[in-house]
C-alpha cells in the first residue's frame, strides 16, 4: 500500500474522466466514487472531496451526469450520480485522447535504443 508520499493528486480534467469511467458501471454517490477510484488505482490516486464534489456538480451542469437523491448503504441521505448518453460520448472521446497522450509520453520517457 502506498505511503502518503507515494499518493498522487489528480488533475481536474483527469478527475472528470475518472469519474465518468467509474460511473460506467452504474450509479454511485460521491464517497463511493472516490473510494472506487482510490481502490482501483491501488491507492496511488487520492481523490480529495474538495475536488470531487465541484467536479460532480460541473459534470451535472454540463449534462454529462444526472443526479438523484437516495439513501446510501449506511442509511444516510446521498446524491447518486449516473452517466448520461452525452457523458458516455465524452468518456469515449476522452479515453481516445488519453490513449494517444499516454502513448506519446511513453515514447518520450522510454525511447527505443537503436
Amino acid at each position: 500500500m502506498p505511503t502518503g508520499d507515494d499518493r498522487i493528486d489528480i488533475l481536474q480534467g483527469t478527475l472528470d474522466m475518472l469519474i465518468l469511467r467509474t460511473l460506467l458501471f452504474g450509479p454511485a454517490h460521491g464517497h463511493a466514487i472516490a473510494h472506487a477510484i482510490e481502490r482501483t488505482s491501488e491507492d496511488v490516486l487520492q481523490v480529495e472531496h474538495g475536488s470531487l464534489y465541484p467536479a460532480l456538480h460541473r459534470l451535472v451542469r454540463q449534462g454529462l451526469l444526472s443526479a438523484k437523491d437516495g439513501i446510501s448503504e449506511n442509511n444516510r441521505k446521498a446524491r447518486y450520480y449516473s452517466l448520461t448518453r452525452k457523458g458516455r460520448k465524452r468518456l469515449a472521446a476522452e479515453s481516445a485522447k488519453w490513449d494517444r497522450l499516454t502513448r506519446a509520453i511513453g515514447r518520450i520517457m522510454q525511447p527505443m535504443e537503436g
